[in-house]
């Protein structure tokens, strides 16, 4: 099952989708601190409707302590700064996909921890700044779903 890591994020509905995303594709979800809202915010469970049951949420206190918990598996940070496309990517169902909040993306001490080759970006028209938050978990959760022939999805 792929890991899904928002590093702190701060819109509860864009938080909420990826809560319902994470229980629709299989994946776990991993939230490190600080983060912008309270996970009892009402707008972040209205977007997660009552999916929170059937996602392996883990909260972490830090960056550290969330790299502690993923072991070795493989990472991908998630930036508009990378060269690599995600899709230029030969992905697989254990790998980790790390991402920024919606208003700075990912901070560079963590990003720092990334090589050139673990770090992708999703495709987009020039002069525009990003992809929302939510739906950058979602394009990269089933690219990665995808190339894995959606194991144990129906």
């Amino acid at each position: 099952m792929v890991a899904i890591v928002l590093v702190q994020p701060e819109i509860p509905p864009n938080t909420g989708n990826v809560i319902r995303l994470a229980a629709n594709a299989g994946a776990e979800l991993h939230l490190v601190e600080p983060l912008g809202f309270n996970l009892t915010d009402r707008e972040l469970k209205r977007a997660g409707l009552d999916y929170h049951e059937y996602t392996r949420l883990i909260v972490h206190a830090d960056w550290a302590s969330c790299l502690v918990m993923l072991g070795t598996r493989r990472r991908y940070a998630l930036t508009t700064q990378a060269k690599r496309s995600l899709f230029s990517s030969t992905l697989d169902n254990d790998d980790v996909f790390v991402f920024g909040c919606e208003t700075s993306g990912l901070p560079a001490e963590i990003l720092a921890d990334f090589p050139e080759e673990a770090r992708v970006r999703i495709p987009m028209q020039p002069g525009v700044r990003s992809v929302n938050l939510s739906n950058a978990v979602a394009i990269t959760v089933y690219e990665a779903w995808r190339q894995t022939g959606f194991a144990g999805g129906r």
